[in-house]
C-alpha cells in the first residue's frame, strides 16, 4: 500500500502539504535504522526527532512497558498517586543537578517549558511583581503559547505575533560570551527586580541551527540569576539524557537549575512524557493553607503509567549498561566524520558537543526556511540516511546505538550533497 493510496489524511507537523511529496509509509523499526514498505532500510541519522537513544523497539522499555499495562495504564493524578511515577519523581530528583526535589509531570517537551514558565511567574510572594521572562536569541522551547513567546521570533511563531507575551532578548553567546553576560547584567541593574526568570537551552540551541555555546557561559548566566534573585530555567528537552556527553548539559557547567525541563529522550524515546523539576523554593511558593495559591496546571495523561515504566527502564539502562562507552564511541564517529568535512569547499562551519553534530553549508539564503533544506532532505533519504536539516545547516544525532560505520555512511551522504548545492543555478 503507497502512501497516495492512504485513506484517512493526516496532517503532518512542519509540513507544507502543497509541495511536499507524500511521506514515506514506515513499517517498522529496529535499532538506529527504519524499515520502509516499500523495502528500503533507512538510518535514522536524528533519533526520530531527538528522542530515541537506545534504538528502537529497545527490548527492556518495551518490556516493561508490556508489563506496567498488565496492572495499570492510566489512572487521574490529581488526588491519586502511583507507584511508578513516586519511583521516577524520587530517582530523576537523586541524578538531577543538586536541589531540583518535585518533580511535576506534563506530556512533552513544549508542556515541560510551559510549566517552567507558569511556575516560575506565580510563585512569588504576593507583593513580589516579577513578571519579564529572558530568552536567549535562536531560542525555540515549543509550540504551546507560553513556549512559543520565549522562543525567538520567525517563521514558527509569525503567525500568533501580536498574542504572545513579550520577552527580553539576550544575544546569543558569540565567542566568550562577554557579550551576552553584559547585556543580562545590564538588563538586571536597568530593571531591578523585574526579572522573574532567565530561559536557556545550555549549551546547544536545538531547532535555532544547533548553536553550540561554551560552559563558562552558561556558568556566568547562572550566577548573575543567583546575585538578583532572578529563577533560572535550563531546558535540557533535547540536551538531556546523554546527548551532551554528560548526563545533563548542567553538569558540565557545575549548575544547578532552580527549574529544569525534560522530555524527548527520558522514556528512551518510547513514549511521550514530560518532567518539569523545581527547586524546594519554587514548591514552597505554591505551598499554602490557601487553596487559591495551588499550582493550577495539569494534563489528563500526567504521569502516565505506561510513560513512567518507560522512563523507569530508560535509567534503568543508563545504570546498568556501558551508555556512556556507547556515547563516547558516538562522538568518536562524529569526530571522524567531522574532520573529512574541514576545510571542504561549500562548508561554512562544523561543530560538535557530545552525540551532536551540526554542519553548515554557504548558501545564499540561510534560514529554517532556505529552499537547500527539502534539497538536501530528498538526497539524504535517497542515500538511505534520515536527515532533517534546517535549513543550511544539517545536524547529525543518532541513537546511541549506532556504529561507526552507520555514522560513516551519513557523513559520506553529507560530503557527497556539497555537488548537489554547487550544481544550483
Amino acid at each position: 500500500m503507497t502512501a497516495e493510496s492512504r485513506t484517512g489524511r493526516p496532517w503532518h507537523p512542519y509540513t507544507q502539504h502543497a509541495t511536499a511529496a507524500p511521506p514515506p509509509l514506515v513499517e517498522s523499526a529496529r535499532g538506529s535504522f527504519l524499515h520502509l514498505a516499500d523495502g528500503r532500510r533507512i538510518f535514522d541519522a536524528i533519533s526520530s526527532w531527538w528522542v530515541n537513544l537506545h534504538g528502537h523497539a529497545e527490548p527492556r522499555i518495551a518490556a516493561a512497558i508490556s508489563a506496567q499495562a498488565r496492572r495499570l495504564e492510566q489512572v487521574i493524578f490529581a488526588g491519586f498517586t502511583h507507584e511508578p511515577a513516586e519511583r521516577l519523581a524520587s530517582r530523576l530528583v537523586a541524578v538531577a543537578p543538586k536541589g531540583l526535589e518535585r518533580a511535576f509531570f506534563s506530556d512533552d517537551g513544549s508542556t515541560a517549558v510551559e510549566v517552567a514558565v507558569k511556575m516560575a511567574l506565580a510563585c512569588r510572594p504576593a507583593g513580589e511583581r516579577r513578571s519579564v521572562i529572558a530568552a536567549l536569541d535562536c531560542a525555540y522551547h515549543g509550540d504551546t503559547f507560553g513556549a512559543m513567546s520565549v522562543s525567538a521570533r520567525g517563521p514558527f511563531t509569525a503567525p500568533y505575533a501580536r498574542l504572545l507575551f513579550d520577552v527580553e532578548r539576550l544575544p546569543f553567546p558569540e565567542a566568550d560570551g562577554g557579550g551576552t553576560l553584559e547585556a543580562f547584567e545590564r538588563l538586571l541593574k536597568d530593571s531591578p527586580g523585574r526579572v522573574a526568570a532567565l530561559i536557556v537551552e545550555p549549551l546547544v540551541l536545538g531547532a535555532g541551527g544547533m548553536k553550540m555555546y561554551g560552559a563558562a557561559v552558561l556558568r556566568g548566566l547562572r550566577e548573575l540569576c543567583r546575585r538578583h534573585g532572578v529563577l533560572f530555567i535550563a531546558d535540557e528537552v533535547m540536551t538531556g539524557f546523554g546527548r551532551t556527553g554528560t548526563l545533563f548539559a548542567c553538569d558540565q557547567a557545575g549548575v544547578s537549575p532552580d527549574i529544569m525541563c525534560l522530555s524527548k529522550g527520558v522514556t528512551g524515546g518510547f513514549l511521550p512524557l514530560g518532567v518539569t523539576l523545581a527547586s524546594a523554593e519554587v514548591f514552597a511558593g505554591f505551598h499554602s493553607l490557601d487553596r487559591g495559591r495551588a499550582f493550577f496546571h495539569g494534563h489528563s495523561y500526567t504521569a502516565n503509567p505506561l510513560a513512567c515504566a518507560a522512563a523507569l527502564a530508560n535509567l534503568d539502562i543508563f545504570e546498568q549498561e556501558p551508555v556512556f562507552e556507547r556515547i563516547a564511541a558516538v562522538a568518536r564517529a562524529h569526530e571522524s566524520g567531522l574532520k573529512r568535512l574541514a576545510g571542504r569547499p561549500g562548508i561554512a562551519a562544523a561543530r560538535r558537543l557530545g552525540t551532536i553534530a551540526a554542519v553548515e553549508f554557504d548558501a545564499r539564503d540561510s534560514g529554517y526556511l532556505s529552499d537547500v533544506g527539502p534539497r538536501l532532505y530528498d538526497f539524504y533519504l535517497s542515500r538511505g540516511v534520515l536527515l532533517r536539516p534546517l535549513g543550511n545547516v544539517v545536524y547529525l544525532m543518532p541513537p546511541y546505538c549506532s556504529t561507526a560505520e552507520d555514522i560513516a555512511a551519513a557523513y559520506d551522504a553529507v560530503e557527497d550533497s556539497r555537488a548537489l548545492l554547487a550544481a544550483r543555478p
